[in-house]
This record gives structure tokens, sequence and C-alpha cells, in this order.
């Protein structure tokens, strides 16, 4: 009943708020899905390039670092960390955190069986390491995990021993350098074997930064889309008001004249589209009256 008693327009505008709130419930659905992707793109951009940039800090650790310092890893008494791949690659990205745009990126070597106990695997990373060996064809694995400080986006890619190198520190404790005995003990990090996948190479980031900027792209966006709506509506009641209320509200007028006996008012208007033709026919209507009223007044003349 309360639909019944609203003004053409007001009817109008609520019709097109509720397809336009439907329109865009549906939307923001289906677009944050895709920022959430585009989010995750990136991040996987900044991870890969990453994992490259400590590979790189590997090879030239190991090919020209390693050489200059491998007749001292027997005779120090400490173990040279320096001469570790491994060791150069997280130091190297702890530096690089320093960086604003790296700054909630973190970097790991989840490895099964480490020298240095602080890149053993933890549960879920032990599972992404045997996936790796056991799909050797897997290059890269990523999602979501969830960590007593909160809910984190990885990227892992599998760790090989590829380099003859490699064992010297990590095939039987008798090969190994003493400095690194002295320093590590002989009961961890040996066993490797040539062509073995052993790690994975694991970056994280909060799931918050995905999500956050996934969210705010979407804020953007719905930003962007209630502006237009607001434009389309005000147009669109504009040419309403114009060309419809307007014409009408004219029409109704005219025709109360009429009925109160002012057969001298004009249905006037110009155009041709539906409110022309209705005042047409209500100027034919008009018209007809006034014949009708002629005849009329004849008659009663007749009749006296």
């Amino acid at each position: 009943m309360l639909i019944k008693n609203l003004k053409l327009e007001s009817k109008f505008n609520g019709l097109l708020a509720i397809v336009f709130i439907i329109a865009l419930t549906l939307a923001s659905l289906l677009l944050y899905g895709v920022f959430e992707q585009n989010a995750e793109a990136e991040i996987t951009g900044k991870a890969k390039l990453i994992v490259e940039t400590m590979n790189s800090v590997r090879d030239y650790t190991d090919s020209n670092i390693e050489p200059l310092l491998k007749d001292s890893l027997e005779t120090e008494p400490a173990f040279l960390p320096e001469t570790v791949p491994a060791f150069a690659a997280t130091e190297i990205f702890q530096k690089l955190r320093k960086n604003e745009g790296y700054r909630s990126f973190f970097y790991k070597e989840a490895t099964l069986n480490p020298t240095n106990l602080r890149d053993k695997v933890d549960e879920f990373e032990k599972i992404l390491v045997e996936q790796f060996r056991n799909e050797p064809a897997t290059k890269r694995l990523s999602g979501f995990r969830d960590l007593p400080g909160g809910r984190i986006f990885y990227i892992a890619r599998p760790l090989t021993v590829n380099k003859n190198s490699c064992l010297r520190c990590h095939s039987t404790p008798d090969r190994a350098p003493k400095s690194q005995i002295n320093t590590y003990g002989s009961e961890h990090g040996f066993g490797w074997n040539l062509g073995e996948i052993v790690a994975a190479q694991v970056v994280s980031v909060p799931a918050e930064n995905v999500l956050n900027k996934a969210q705010d792209t979407l804020k953007t966006v719905m930003g962007v889309l209630l502006s237009v709506f607001g434009a389309i509506v005000l147009a669109i009641n504009y040419l309403l008001r114009r060309a419809v209320i307007r014409p009408i509200r004219h029409l109704v007028r005219t025709a109360e004249a009429i009925s109160l006996g002012d057969l001298d008012a004009e249905f006037e208007h110009q155009n041709k589209d539906e409110i022309g033709l209705l005042a047409t026919a209500f100027d034919r209507m008009k018209s007809s009256l006034k014949i009708s009223m002629s005849f009329l007044d004849i008659g009663e003349d007749r009749s006296i």
C-alpha cells in the first residue's frame, strides 16, 4: 500500500537503488576474489625475485667466498659461517628486509637435516619438503598457513644438492672441516647426496598484507562505482523530470482546468514521444467535448 502512494520519481529511484545494491553486492563478491588473486600474484612475483636473488648469493658464496676461506676451516677453532651459502643468503635477506617494500617478508631455507638447527623444518615445512621429494616435477608450492602469530601466505621452492662442494660439509663427519665439528658437532647435517632435495626455500608474508591489499583495491573500485551510480541517478532524475514528470504534471493541470469548465486550456507538448501522443489524444478528447457541449447548448436554445 505504501508503494502505491509513492510518486513516480520515488518509485523509479527506489527500483534503481535495489538494482544497484544487488549488482554492487555481486560485483564486490566477484571482484574481491580477482583482487585477492592479483595481490597474491604481486607478492608471488616479489617472492620469486627474492628466491632468485638468494640463489645468486648462494652461487657467489659457493664460487667466490668458500674457496678463499676453505683452508681456514681446518685451522680456525670456530667454524666460519660466511662460507656457507645458506648463511650468506639468510644474512643478505635480513639486510634486504630493511627496505620498506620487503619489511614484511620472511625467508627460510627449511631443511630436513641441517647443520645449524636454526634452519630445521617445522612440521608444516617438513610436509612441503617431502612433497617436493615425492613429486620432483613440482617446482613451486604456495598457499596460506596458520601460525601462533597469525595467518601467513607462503611460497616455497625445492632446494637440491647440485654441487659436489656441498658434500664436503654434509656427506659424512670424517670429511667435514674440523671447525664445523667443533662448532656444530657431528650429529646433524650429514648424509646428504648429490641431486637430493634436502630443503625448501620458503618466503612468507603475513596474510593480512594480501587481504588488506585486495580490500583497499576493492574499496577504491566500489568508491568509483558509487560515484558513477550517483552521477547516473542525477542524470536520470533530471531527464525523468524534464521529459516525463513535468509534461505529465502539465497534462494533469490542463485536464483539471478543462474539468472545471475552461475549454480553452491547451495540452501543449511539442515532442512526438509517448507524452506528446497522450497530449494529442487529450486535445482530440477536448475537441470532442467542446463539440458535445455546443450540441447541448443548441438543444437548450431550441427547447426554449
